[in-house]
């Protein structure tokens, strides 16, 4: 089918626009850490800044860079020996760890009634547009009652050590207990088929993740406004938000900034539920009504076989490259090769169901319960809460992109709707990517070519995680 890509001019611009893009993400992801805090930072010997409170964590360098990744791997673990200074070293940094997660910044903070009511009407308004404009109801509605609970003056539901959304967000949302599961439930509810029916679709999840090095940079600029202030680990933990990935989002900042676990949680998660919102306006600014008509060939069939050995194969070069992304990873597999192998139906039951649903109902209350004045209202929370809205709308644009520049070179193009779907909302940006092709054309069934992106956005987001927490955390 003819598109308005095939027209010289167009097609020209495209590329230009997409290598602008994509020059900027290479670019970031190694020079946004050099960026920091000009009222408050230490300059190094080359002139450079460092982000304010950020002066003992090592300054990382390209060669450095991989050189972290590469002592990381599976395969270097496997062959070197721990000396007794490297076992020292890492009982430091798990003490260190352990004492930044026992800080709460918040505590003693107490915020004026009002406060209190209108973080209430905030959570009202959550509710109902999750229940009568139907938003992700899943998410949003035990969101927002969280939300109301928590701020009831009074009530002390999120007082500890006995509130009850307190014991939630304790036991399983301040930890990465609750975000393991439900990889796992999503493992079981996921269908790899449209991936591996058509591999290309990986390179539409792995350019959504420029939002994830476009919040690094961003946060460092955030850095320049007199009362914000974030170290480098937070603003990699912070980065993981533009991946629309709520669990992978509270399990690196379980790793790098407990402190902030909180907002992240809270700013993850809300634009997770608002992808329905949010990105179908980028979507049609960003395709013509053309792009948005095209029809694609439906996807070849997918043995068993290569559905049972996809999530063991991803597992295996995982542990060996990347392990630090391999909990994460390895949940997600194993809850997909329990669907697969189909000897175990009643677990692959109970994952997609049973339990899914009440960890979900947990999680999401416990996300709710963060949602306190003294947390949401300072400029640290609300330059986060900004900067998760700019990177997903960022992800969103790097995903259709991608398909208009892989448009350029395939005979059988694309509809560039599927790439919106790159971001790890699963699968609620596969289902706003076929609403939005349904919009135009009544007959396009795009849902099964957008599920190829967004599982892929999942892995992608993932490693991006394992990359980070190799690269700063270890």
């Amino acid at each position: 089918m003819e598109t308005e890509l095939n027209k010289k001019n167009d097609k020209y611009k495209t590329f230009r626009t997409c290598s602008i893009i994509c020059l900027i993400a290479l670019v970031l992801s190694f020079a946004g850490c050099g960026i920091g805090d000009s009222k408050s930072s230490s300059s190094t010997s080359h002139g450079q800044t460092i982000v304010k409170g950020s002066e003992n964590i090592p300054k990382i360098s390209v060669g450095q860079f991989f050189e972290n990744i590469g002592k990381n791997t599976g395969i270097y673990k496997i062959f070197h020996t721990e000396t007794a200074e490297e076992i020292a070293e890492e009982k430091a940094e798990e003490a260190v760890k352990e004492a930044a997660a026992a800080v709460d910044p918040f505590a003693g903070k107490k915020a004026p009634g009002w406060q209190s009511f209108l973080m209430m009407a905030i959570g009202f308004l959550i509710v109902y547009l999750g229940a009568a404009k139907g938003f992700e109801p899943l998410l949003l509605i035990p969101i927002g009652f969280g939300t109301i609970l928590v701020n009831i003056p009074g009530a002390g539901m999120g007082t500890g050590p006995d509130g009850m959304l307190h014991i939630i967000y304790k036991a399983g949302v301040g930890n990465e207990f609750f975000p393991m599961l439900i990889f796992m439930g999503i493992g079981a509810m996921t269908d790899f088929g449209p991936l591996i029916a058509n591999p290309k679709m990986a390179l539409l999840g792995g350019a959504a993740q420029l939002g994830v090095f476009a919040t690094l940079f961003g946060v460092a600029l955030l850095n320049y406004i007199p009362g914000i202030d974030y170290t480098m680990k937070q603003a990699a933990a912070i980065a993981i938000i533009g991946g629309a990935d709520g669990p992978t989002s509270i399990y690196v900042s379980a790793k790098l900034a407990p402190e902030m676990m909180a907002v992240i949680a809270v700013a993850a998660y809300s634009y997770m539920a608002l992808v329905p919102m949010i990105q179908p306006p980028i979507m049609k600014l960003l395709t013509s009504k053309k792009e948005r008509q095209i029809k694609m060939k439906q996807l070849r069939p997918v043995s068993k076989t290569e559905k049972i050995l996809f999530p063991m194969m991803l597992l295996i070069v995982t542990a060996l490259l990347l392990p630090t992304a391999a909990p994460l990873i390895g949940m997600l597999a194993f809850g997909n090769f329990v669907k697969q192998c189909g000897v175990v139906e009643r677990l692959s039951k109970t994952m997609e169901n049973e339990l899914m649903n009440i960890v979900s109902i947990l999680l999401s209350l416990g996300v709710g319960s963060q949602m306190t004045p003294e947390k949401i209202m300072n400029l640290n929370s609300l330059g986060i809460i900004l900067l998760g809205l700019l990177a997903f709308a960022i992800a969103t644009a790097g995903g259709l992109l991608m398909a208009k520049l892989m448009n350029l070179f395939l005979k059988e193009k694309i509809n560039p709707l599927i790439g919106s779907a790159g971001v790890s909302a699963v699968p609620m940006a596969a289902r706003v990517a076929n609403k939005v092709g349904m919009s135009e054309d009544p007959t396009n069934f795009l849902l099964m070519h957008a599920m190829g992106p967004n599982v892929s956005g999942v892995i992608g987001t993932a490693i991006a995680a394992g990359v980070f927490i190799a690269t700063y955390g270890m």
